[in-house]
């Protein structure tokens, strides 16, 4: 089966297509039957408002596509197939960067003519283009290697392989590690640092790497700050002394592992 296909891809096609084209072009003043017809800039909050719904819907994408990946390595398909999802994923970080210049550039453009009287604003399309053409100038390949969702892509696919035993995608240091050894360290990773439970919904911290069943960590964190006191990672010999609910993301890759590992006990 080639799962190249298992989600739609972005489309590829220039950011050109599904921009604020039509309503920048109904922010300019044009004259019609020789009548100067002004425009209100507050009409443009709406088609900004709809970029950036699109922006979830990217997060949407990434999200499923990341499953997709998960998916195929779990089940032992060709490395092959879980790399077209890291160029699926990489498609959507060049659109949703693309979406977040486009709508910074209007929003910068227009923040700067709302001073102006009507009479001094100039053409906005073209500055707005201008202004969105020189963020464009600046991307990289590698700032969408480096944007949150690809990192947590590479991150789960990384993790998942540890749990399932598998070799890693970089060279292993220790090629001796004893795999008892490596089993039981997996087996540790299951339980909660908090609750002391194998996990069932974990999410993992992005700033120590430390995973905790969801509902135990949320309510640290919420005791805590009735209390007006930071919460504290609470693993042993942890540094982090800041744990707050925006720095903790789903755990999928541990979920699934966790769910292999009791299917083999079960049986």
């Amino acid at each position: 089966m080639n799962y190249k296909t298992a989600h739609q891809r972005p489309r590829s096609q220039s950011i050109e297509n599904y921009k604020l084209s039509a309503a920048v072009e109904d922010g300019v003043y044009y004259n019609m039957a020789g009548h100067d017809v002004p425009f209100s800039f507050s009409s443009l909050d709406t088609s900004i408002s709809s970029l950036k719904n699109c922006q979830t819907y990217v997060d949407t994408g990434m999200d499923i596509a990341t499953g997709v990946a998960l998916d195929l390595l779990q089940s032992g398909c060709d490395t092959v197939d879980v790399e077209s999802m890291e160029a699926v994923m990489l498609e959507y970080a060049a659109v949703n960067r693309d979406l977040s210049n486009y709508i910074k550039a209007v929003e910068e453009t227009i923040g700067k003519l709302k001073r102006r009287t009507p009479e001094e604003i100039p053409n906005l399309k073209e500055l707005v283009q201008e202004r969105y053409s020189t963020l464009q100038s600046k991307n990289t390949d590698d700032e969408l290697r480096q944007s949150d969702k690809f990192v947590q892509f590479k991150e789960q696919l990384k993790d998942l392989r540890k749990q399932m035993g598998m070799p890693s995608e970089e060279p292993e240091v220790n090629l001796d590690e004893d795999e008892d050894i490596a089993v039981t360290q997996s087996i540790d990773n299951f339980t909660c640092s908090i609750t002391q439970m194998d996990m069932v919904n974990p999410v993992k911290n992005k700033i120590c790497g430390h995973s905790y069943e969801k509902e135990a960590i949320e309510k640290l964190i919420q005791d805590r700050h009735k209390k007006k006191k930071p919460a504290r990672c609470p693993r042993i010999g942890c540094d982090n002394h800041d744990v707050n609910t925006a720095d903790l993301v789903p755990d999928t890759a541990l979920k699934r592992a966790i769910e292999v590992h009791n299917k083999k006990q079960s049986h």
